[in-house]
């Protein structure tokens, strides 16, 4: 396994810089967030350190001659809004977008692309997979035109008001998954694995690796600590009772997990997302969170 971060901490840094850090820190590779120029509303959206709008394959062998001189491997592209927004408009500028990033990714030297499925959150399970036929084929199509394989995360998104009641990434659990790969069996998608999504929603983390780890294309190495106290106050329908927190500051268990995800013989990258708060107030404690949950995860990542 490859150690790296996601850019998306390091959005007021250029790209070069970014792949300085990564050299200087001895990381082996960062997942390179890709949103489109001028920001975005949600919180560690709007990052863009390869802009995809127009790009050539000169651009893309810029990023690879970056790439090879600071000697860090481009692990992924990412790029995560909601494809299946009830927003026609909307979600024709995403999903338009996602395809860019997609056809970038080979020019930058990796085969990889992270996002999230998406969801009309007003609406059930049932009636998003009827959207997913619609709307996901041909990005598949693409993708596999491009050599590319699509991480979905299983992030629920569902942490503010304008997510609730059910979230805006249907992809969320086994059940939906098993689903997902039976509905696209020939296609190249598979999971951006992160267990800090599935700590707050109670389901077994080495479990699931154990049932999908085939199916494992990249991993996010987040943490979540679940507020007991906060819990008890608003139950599991609230809000605010689980905090991202850096790897072993939450509550997921990270021997069993590694346990569990190198028996499934996953050999690919593992991405630091930093999302913790606490380590916010400025650049420095952001690298500063990078640098805390590289130590910690090199005793399972080596």
């Amino acid at each position: 396994m490859q150690l790296g971060f996601v850019s998306a901490i390091l959005g007021d840094l250029s790209l070069e810089d970014v792949l300085k850090f990564a050299a200087d820190e001895g990381f082996a590779c960062v997942e390179l967030m890709c949103w489109p120029v001028g920001g975005a509303e949600r919180r560690y959206a709007g990052v863009t350190h390869v802009d995809v709008s127009n790009f050539t394959v000169e651009q893309g062998l810029r990023v690879q001659d970056l790439a090879a001189k600071h000697g860090v491997a481009i692990a992924s592209l990412g790029y995560y809004p909601n494809p299946l927004d009830p927003d026609p408009v909307h979600r024709d500028l995403v999903v338009g977008h996602l395809k860019k990033v997609i056809q970038a990714a080979p020019m930058c030297g990796t085969k990889i692309v992270n996002t999230f499925i998406g969801r009309d959150w007003k609406k059930t399970v049932e009636e998003n997979f009827a959207q997913i036929a619609h709307v996901w084929p041909p990005i598949l199509e693409l993708a596999k035109a491009n050599g590319v394989s699509i991480g979905i995360e299983h992030c629920p998104m569902l942490f503010s008001k304008d997510e609730w009641p059910g979230g805006k990434n249907v992809a969320i659990s086994p059940a939906v998954w098993r689903r997902l790969f039976q509905a696209f069996p020939t296609m190249p998608i598979g999971l951006n694995f992160d267990p800090s999504h599935l700590v707050w929603q109670f389901i077994d983390a080495g479990r699931a690796l154990r049932e999908f780890g085939k199916k494992i294309v990249h991993v996010h190495a987040k943490d979540e600590r679940i507020d007991r106290d906060k819990l008890y106050e608003v139950g599991v329908m609230g809000l605010g009772w689980h905090q991202p927190k850096l790897p072993g500051l939450g509550d997921v268990n990270w021997g069993e997990f590694f346990a569990a995800l190198s028996d499934t013989g996953y050999n690919g990258p593992v991405c630091i997302e930093a999302e913790d708060r606490a380590y916010e107030r400025d650049l420095n404690d952001r690298k500063r969170a990078l640098r805390q949950s590289k130590r910690f995860l090199e005793q399972y990542v080596g």
